[in-house]
């Protein structure tokens, strides 16, 4: 990613931060919206969930101009979803309902480069994770 992309996010997203736990809210609606099959494999309190992805972003947004950093944790987490039937299929709907959430959220500051460049990390970073969980070949799908 180029560094102006990690800014953009990053300034981005400490523009959603204060509204986060509306922005879990959406993201989760639109989520279950566009990817029903997914809403069994959360059985706990949606709102810990919320705060649990906004956190994990956070983190994530942080780390994006040291992707090294932020790996190990993302290898984890990937491993974590595959146990709780998380299916490469799955980061497809996922990343669609972020970018959305994302421009709910951001309005009139979301733009098509603001745009790309969450795709853009969403599709690295969501790739390592297939990998990491289900192997490279998984990841090439």
């Amino acid at each position: 990613m180029k560094p102006q992309q990690v800014t953009a996010i990053q300034e981005s997203f400490a523009k959603v931060a204060p509204i986060s736990e509306q922005a879990a809210a959406l993201f989760y609606g639109r989520l279950f919206e566009i990817a029903p099959a997914v809403k069994p494999l959360f059985r706990g309190d949606m709102l810990e969930q919320g705060r649990k992805l906004m956190a994990t972003l956070g983190l994530v947004v942080d780390g994006l101009s040291n992707l090294d950093s932020v790996l190990p944790a993302a290898s984890r987490l990937a491993k974590r979803h595959a146990d709780y039937g998380v299916k490469p299929a799955h980061y497809e709907p996922v990343g669609a309902a972020l970018l959305w959430t994302l421009e709910r959220g951001l309005g009139d500051q979301w733009t098509p480069e603001l745009s790309a460049a969450w795709a853009a990390a969403y599709t690295i970073l969501s790739d390592y994770m297939i990998g990491e969980a289900y192997g490279r070949s998984a990841a090439a799908e």
